[in-house]
């Protein structure tokens, strides 16, 4: 039986011409797999596959998913999460889920006391757009203080210019979803969320916001964001939402954010080169 396997420009690059023909020849990939993006079964004899490289410093990982999912690339990772994420592949998946605990990271230009990001999973619908009506796996941003340019003095905040630079939007009414930021994207790998990437200088991609271990998020986000292939991103300066205990709690303050003029947001596509 043939075997459906496609190995991208970039993944042969890295494992080399033998490698790829082996994995092509199904010589040494594995007939069964649990895919690599949304943890479904796939069958290398049934369902197109798509293989995935994850490289640290010095780890790499070679993982495989649904074509549909995602295609065939070179993903970078750090290599403490890659490590994490080689000694979890055989552990139980753990089903508990804290929708509202941020994940902090350092803020790009600062030192990382400056300030952090916190980042919540969560289900936003759109009345408008391709997907109107449908949930959408959202991520909404917010600092824990003030984020300034390096240089800037002590509490003066620019995390929305930074923003507006990199090419985020304006969000007046969270009905209406934001335009798509070519070059960004969501990470996810083995059914986590690992970070949020920006094109860099030269080519390719680096984390502008990175989670310290991997995020569990729900299966109807997971679900959500597979299906439509992006996620919606908001983000806000600190003090504009806060820490919500219910989702419609945060859609309130997300509104009410939006009417003062301090929401923006972006759609990415969900692992996204």
């Amino acid at each position: 039986m043939p075997r459906l396997i496609d190995v991208s420009d970039e993944v042969r690059a890295e494992i080399g011409d033998d490698e790829a023909d082996r994995l092509l020849a199904g010589a040494t990939a594995p007939d069964r797999y649990d895919c690599t993006s949304c943890r479904a079964p796939g069958d290398v004899g049934l369902d197109p596959t798509a293989t995935v490289l994850f490289v640290g410093e010095e780890t790499a990982v070679l993982a495989f998913a649904h074509s549909r999912c995602i295609p065939s690339q070179v993903i970078p990772v750090a290599e403490e999460q890659l490590l994490g994420a080689v000694a979890s592949i055989n552990q139980p998946r753990a089903e508990s889920y804290e929708p509202l605990a941020p994940a902090p990271a350092a803020v790009p230009g600062q030192e990382p006391a400056a300030a952090v990001l916190g980042v919540t999973c969560g289900l936003v619908l759109c009345k408008y757009g391709p997907h109107a009506g449908a949930p959408r796996a959202a991520l909404v941003v917010e600092p824990t203080g003030p984020v300034g340019r390096p240089g800037s003095s002590f509490g003066q905040d620019h995390f929305v210019e930074l923003l507006r630079e990199h090419g985020f939007d304006q969000v007046a009414d969270v009905d209406q979803p934001p335009a798509e930021l070519r070059g960004w994207s969501v990470l996810m790998a083995m059914g986590q969320l690992h970070a949020v990437l920006q094109p860099a200088q030269g080519g390719g991609t680096v984390a502008w916001w990175q989670a310290h271990q991997p995020l569990q998020v729900t299966d109807a986000w997971r679900s959500a964001a597979n299906q439509q292939g992006e996620v919606v991103m908001y983000a806000a300066p600190a003090g504009s939402i806060g820490r919500q205990p219910r989702e419609d709690l945060m859609r309130l303050a997300m509104d009410s954010a939006a009417q003062r003029g301090l929401l923006l947001g972006a759609v990415l596509p969900l692992a996204g080169t």
